[in-house]
């Protein structure tokens, strides 16, 4: 008997006669309605701005937003129609990114319970490094992406199995060892967020 064999048959032995896996009782909340108040609150506890508008409303917020941060231009996505205010991503090096005043993109899904944003990089949500590197982040979110809780937000990506998936909870932060906290260092500094009812 060789020595990967003789350790199997042992492990085999320890392990002893396998029992069928009982399922995991879930008997936490799964599934509730969005509460867009909750949601607003999270995302303020975070230290994001945000502004709530209608459809019909969303340009002249999105100015609004833009001069209070004092932004003339935003970088966009392909999927997003570009317009004078506005410079479609080309494809942007990591330099020229950086250079940027900022980004605006729309999201997959939101959660009320944990006030998160998760983007699946689809045509209005851009790559990742559009996302992660300019200093500012706006970004649109419809009333009827808002869900309550994780689990329903997991659901929801059920079709972006292939795409890269970024979560975001605030303007990026972290502290190290001496608890100094620095902003920017895994994404953009300042987040506004636009919901639309």
């Amino acid at each position: 008997m060789s020595a990967k064999s003789e350790i199997l048959e042992r492990v085999r032995k320890a392990i002893g006669t396998r029992v069928p896996v009982q399922p995991v009782q879930r008997d936490y909340r799964q599934q509730a309605p969005a509460d867009l108040d909750l949601f607003e609150e999270r995302l303020r506890d975070y230290n994001a701005g945000v502004y709530r508008c209608s459809e019909a409303d969303l340009p002249a917020t999105i100015r609004e937003v833009m001069a209070a941060r004092n932004k003339s231009r935003l970088l966009i996505p392909p999927g997003i129609a570009a317009s004078p205010e506005f410079i479609q991503d080309a494809g942007f090096s990591h330099v020229e990114l950086d250079a940027m005043e900022g980004v605006l993109t729309y999201c997959t899904v939101a959660i009320a319970f944990t006030g998160s944003i998760i983007l699946s990089h689809g045509p209005r949500e851009g790559r990742r490094a559009l996302t992660l590197i300019p200093d500012y982040h706006l970004c649109v979110v419809y009333a009827n992406q808002v869900v309550e809780t994780v689990p329903e937000a997991i659901r929801a990506l059920r079709d972006c199995r292939n795409r890269p998936i970024t979560t975001i909870a605030g303007p990026s932060a972290t502290a190290d060892i001496e608890m100094i906290r620095v902003k920017g260092v895994h994404g953009p500094r300042t987040l506004d967020v636009i919901l639309i009812e």
